[in-house]
């Protein structure tokens, strides 16, 4: 058995990225113009025994930006009263800066080069994601700007479910409907998906090493070089 078998590291796993899960709360599905209320992080981490688990868990009442759209029927949806006088929300400047703070410490500890947004239907995830980035003029996100994993295409394939509540039950998950469309409970149970699928890909991966090693010699910190997209 190859080396990078006997010896499991996040930082070769997925080249050099982080998967962090994440789930945002909305005031409708136009990132540019519809306010972020919530959003919730979940890293990811590596046993010692090369199987993925959840991490550590981030969550973040989130202030409607100026001149924000909230739409009532996405409301009806999340149960968010964004003017709630007891809800502790923050700018979304404030926000990212601690969630992103935990990010690259997560990067760091796990020597990987950045992180990667698992989202279920990822791209509106990191839609608002990027979109909040832009308008706080954040110049250090330790997310990849386009690559993401969907746990949405890996449900379907893993278990011929798209859906998040039914992928997570068809992999033998707990689902709770009425904690469901908080931001920290669908990135948890998002979270718990991912690494059940992952895990259960394993054997594929191993395979793919056992064939192809080198390419494991290309994802160690000397081989990597910075990601410019691809």
């Amino acid at each position: 058995m190859s080396e990078s078998l006997q010896e499991p590291r996040m930082a070769q796993r997925f080249r050099g990225f982080l998967p962090v899960v994440v789930d945002v709360e909305t005031g409708g599905f136009n990132a540019k113009t519809d306010a972020l209320l919530e959003l919730a992080a979940v890293t990811v981490e590596m046993t010692p025994f090369g199987d993925l688990r959840p991490g550590a868990t981030f969550r973040y009442h989130v202030q409607p930006f100026h001149g924000s759209r909230i739409d009532p029927a996405s409301l009806a949806v999340n149960g968010i009263d964004p003017h709630h006088p007891l809800r502790p929300s923050m700018p979304e400047k404030e926000a990212l800066t601690q969630l992103f703070r935990e990010i690259r410490k997560a990067v760091r500890d796990a020597e990987c080069t950045r992180a990667v947004l698992v989202g279920h239907n990822a791209a509106f995830d990191l839609a608002f994601l990027n979109a909040a980035v832009a308008r706080a003029d954040i110049k250090r996100n330790p997310f990849h700007p386009f690559s993401c994993f969907d746990t949405a295409t890996l449900g379907g394939v893993a278990y011929g479910q798209t859906v998040l509540a039914r992928a997570v039950a068809a992999a033998g998950l707990a689902w709770n409907q009425d904690s469901a469309h908080s931001a920290i409970y669908d990135a948890e149970r998002t979270a718990a998906l991912f690494c059940t699928i992952c895990n259960r890909f394993r054997s594929l991966y191993e395979e793919g090493l056992e064939r192809a090693p080198q390419l494991a010699a290309l994802d160690t910190p000397e081989a990597r070089q910075p990601e410019t997209g691809d």
